[in-house]
């Protein structure tokens, strides 16, 4: 795995400090050739037995070994993105904001995907598959993705129930029983209205399926499983569309597993084929 990526991945999980060392190395990834761990520890503030410790942590043998691999995908990439964004200009005036959305947006996606281990999905997807009901709510900005999800449930015939107002969903929620799951979307997971339907869906014997950011938060905490998503970026309008974009490439994974199977498939083409017609004129 790429060592910057890496840290972009994991940096949701770390200390205060492994935050300020990660966030030094990503925004002077180019000139840490420079710095041996003394003189990075001086320029932090901090101990040079805690760059050394980040640097293990992230499965180096120490700073030196990290220093080295930050500096060889540095000099791989690099040419590449030049030549590519050259021939792209000729082009096309707005190739070069394409590309690098389209390039953050890939980077928040695979980090997404590397903290969401094959076996969680795997059991997510069988969690969905295999519920009674799935119950679905997201609020405000969530809920647009929550919708698209229990649409395309409903059409693979997975009995679902969605709300995007909680009071709704909490008289849903008391019908709910074992073998039923709540999916509650939540970018930051600190709707205290979302964190009492958990904990009364659970007092159903229900299970409950978090979707937050990559974050220790009050709906993770109550969730029996997660799915995460890691996606960062300064610009303000920039962020939001790549927790989007690497969370519908999330659940559009999942929604393929669920697809496995003649079954369901066939559920899905039947079901197009229903709402062609009522569309025709």
């Amino acid at each position: 795995m790429a060592p910057l990526l890496k840290i972009r991945s994991e940096r949701d999980q770390m200390s205060a400090i492994e935050r300020r060392i990660a966030d030094f190395i990503l925004e002077n990834a180019h000139l840490l050739r420079d710095y041996s761990s003394q003189q990075l520890a001086s320029a932090l503030g901090i101990s040079q037995s805690s760059v050394v410790k980040f640097s293990q942590k992230l499965g180096f043998k120490g700073y030196p070994d990290l220093k080295y691999s930050v500096g060889e995908a540095i000099a791989r990439n690099t040419g590449q993105d030049e030549a590519g964004r050259v021939l792209a200009l000729a082009d096309d005036p707005h190739a070069a904001l394409a590309e690098d959305l389209w390039r953050q947006k890939a980077r928040a996606e695979e980090e997404t995907r590397l903290i969401n281990p094959p076996e969680r999905i795997d059991a997510i997807a069988a969690a969905i598959g295999g519920a009674g009901r799935v119950f679905v709510i997201g609020l405000d900005g969530d809920g647009v993705l929550a919708r698209a999800f229990a649409l395309k449930l409903s059409l693979l015939g997975i009995l679902t129930v969605h709300h995007f107002d909680p009071v709704l969903m909490a008289t849903s929620v008391s019908a709910a029983g074992t073998g039923d799951v709540l999916l509650v979307f939540s970018e930051h997971g600190g709707q205290v209205a979302l964190s009492q339907i958990s904990r009364q869906f659970h007092e159903r014997k229900g299970k409950v399926i978090s979707v937050t950011r990559y974050t220790a938060n009050p709906l993770r905490a109550h969730a029996d499983a997660s799915l995460l998503v890691s996606a960062h970026d300064d610009r303000a309008h920039i962020e939001p569309l790549l927790y989007q974009s690497a969370l519908q490439h999330l659940l559009d994974l999942i929604f393929v597993l669920l697809c496995e199977g003649g079954e369901r498939m066939a559920r899905l083409e039947a079901n197009r084929e229903r709402i062609q017609l009522m569309l025709e004129p």
